[in-house]
């Protein structure tokens, strides 16, 4: 089970202010669009986020626009996974094609805040806080796989190298 620290968000926490977009068309590595992650809704963020914390957040999340910048600057930030009752479908895709696992929980966020922490078991689809376990369709394991290369492009290039 992965455990993590939180850092909990509300409903409808958008694109813009995920990468702001006064960014966007500035050529960045990975790690210096980290940097800037969450900065318009979380000035702390970039700098106090460790490897292994988890985003908390409401429903709808990474809805507006379609950048891709938002997936990739949280998980360069070290970001192991965002839990929300719902994606933006954009955002969802771009996640997975980033290599950072976005759960949808139904129920349950609500109880968690900024500072707990949780576990997650991506195979068995369960998030645990405080005792308490959540189930969430557990993901596919064309998904999973997705993940554990690091993302659409390198799961694409391990699957070309291994079929030679």
């Amino acid at each position: 089970m992965n455990k993590g620290k939180v850092w909990k968000y509300g409903d409808d926490v958008n694109t813009d202010v995920i990468f702001p977009g006064k960014y966007t068309y500035q050529p960045m590595e990975p790690a210096e669009m980290a940097q800037h992650a969450l900065e318009d809704l979380d000035p702390g963020f970039a700098k106090a986020v460790k490897p292994g914390d988890i985003i908390v957040a409401g429903r709808n999340f990474g809805c507006g626009s379609s950048r891709e910048q938002a997936a990739t600057c949280i998980k360069a930030a070290g970001v192991a996974a965002v839990i929300a009752p719902s994606f933006s479908r954009l955002f969802f895709r771009n996640a997975i094609n980033e290599g950072l696992p976005v759960i949808e929980l139904a129920s349950g966020t609500e109880a968690i805040q900024t500072g707990d922490q949780v576990g997650i078991d991506f195979v068995a689809g369960v998030v645990e806080h405080k005792g308490k376990r959540c189930s969430f369709p557990p993901l596919p394991p064309e998904v999973l796989a997705i993940l554990e290369d690091g993302g659409l492009i390198p799961h694409v290039k391990k699957v070309l190298a291994d079929n030679g």
